[in-house]
This record gives structure tokens, C-alpha cells and sequence, in this order.
């Protein structure tokens, strides 16, 4: 394989990128065809029609992207693909893939509303929604959740969330005695476990921290 070239496999999904230097695309399209043909020799067959194309190019001059042709068909070049998931832009921006995840989220906040109306208890409501609306929010949060913003405001990042949720599980943990975990914390004496510390830096006086005992 070139090395401005790089090949992803999942499951029965390939993708090829390729880096093109100096309108030079030979490596890429040979690259293809090396796949085209490890296909045929596999007995595999190679849905043309499914095949996708995006170019990204950010060159003020931006030049007509020759197709790809395979078995005699041309790829189709899209400006946006879905990639294991997640919604990939030309621009390399998400705005498709956060409407997209927010539409199905919304879908599914409609089913959890119905069962807040059966009054299902806090337990249920919170369980349903972490395994219906929650994993669909935080899908793949890790590759865009860094470049996304609300109403032009940069998001917390996601170890300052990481941060936060763990002491407030801490936090839990520690004032709650019949927790099964509760004995695996031995509090300071002089300190009261609060939400808002972070774990990296130098902690109020009044703040609470809790040494996790071994088993």
C-alpha cells in the first residue's frame, strides 16, 4: 500500500482514503483497483452501485474531481457520507450529523413522555432514557462533540463532563451508606466531597475527597 494511502475495514465495509499531492491521483485510483481485484480473486462481489465518493478540498481553486470507474461504472461523488454512523461532510463540519442524531432522539423522547404519563417510576424513566435517547446523543461523541458549539458557544470539553460526573457519582456513593460501594471510600476528616472540584487541580479547603480503599 502507498503511504499517502490508508484502507479501513469493517465487517463487509472498505474504505480507501488517499491523500492526493499535486493533482496526483495515481496512487489512489491504483489502490482501488488493487481492491477491485483482491474482490474478484476473493469471490467477493463488490456493490458497485452502494460505492460512494466524497472529496474533501479545500483549495481556494478548486479543480473537477475525475469519477472513479469500477467494473465500467462511474462512483457517485457525494458531498456527505455516513461512515460507521456517523455523518461525514465535505466541509468537515457536523451540522448534518447533529441534526441527524437529534432528530432520533426526539423520535424517541416521544415514547418517554407516554411512559411518564403511565407514571413509571424516576428508576424506569432514567433507565429508558440512557438506553434510547442517550446513546443516540452521545453515539461516536468523542470525534465530534470537540468541534461542536450551541448558539455559537464552545461546548464543555469532554473531560471537564468526565470529571464532573464522577464526582457527583462520588459524591453519591460517599453519603449514601447501604451503597455497595460506600466502604470502598474512607472520606478525609477535614473534608466534605463537593461537586464543582476537579480532580487535576488543588482543592478548596472546605471541599471533600475520598481515597478509594483496596479490596
Amino acid at each position: 500500500m502507498h503511504s499517502s494511502n490508508h484502507m479501513i475495514s469493517f465487517t463487509d465495509d472498505t474504505t480507501v482514503v488517499g491523500l492526493i499531492s499535486k493533482d496526483d491521483e495515481s496512487a489512489y485510483r491504483e489502490e482501488v483497483q488493487k481492491l477491485v481485484s483482491w474482490c474478484k480473486v476473493n469471490n467477493l462481489y463488490l456493490n458497485v452501485d452502494k460505492t460512494k465518493e466524497m472529496v474533501v478540498d479545500f483549495r481556494r481553486a478548486r479543480q473537477d474531481h475525475s469519477q472513479l470507474a469500477i467494473k465500467s461504472s462511474s462512483v457517485e461523488i457525494v458531498k456527505n457520507i455516513k461512515f460507521l454512523g456517523v455523518h461525514l461532510s465535505e466541509n468537515l463540519t457536523w451540522t448534518l450529523n447533529t441534526s441527524s442524531i437529534t432528530k432520533q432522539a426526539q423520535q424517541r423522547l416521544y415514547f418517554l413522555r407516554k411512559l411518564r404519563e403511565a407514571h413509571l417510576p424516576s428508576p424506569i424513566l432514567t433507565t429508558f432514557y440512557r438506553g434510547t435517547v442517550e446513546s443516540i446523543l452521545s453515539s461516536c461523541i468523542i470525534t465530534w462533540f470537540g468541534n461542536c458549539t450551541a448558539f455559537g458557544v464552545s461546548l464543555p470539553s469532554i473531560t471537564d463532563i468526565y470529571t464532573t460526573r464522577c464526582i457527583h457519582k462520588a459524591t453519591s456513593i460517599v453519603g449514601d451508606p447501604t451503597h455497595p460501594s460506600h466502604k470502598m471510600f474512607t472520606p478525609h476528616t477535614n473534608c466534605h466531597l463537593e461537586e464543582g472540584t476537579t480532580a487535576s487541580g488543588p482543592s478548596p479547603p472546605d471541599c471533600t475527597t475520598a481515597s478509594p480503599q483496596k479490596p
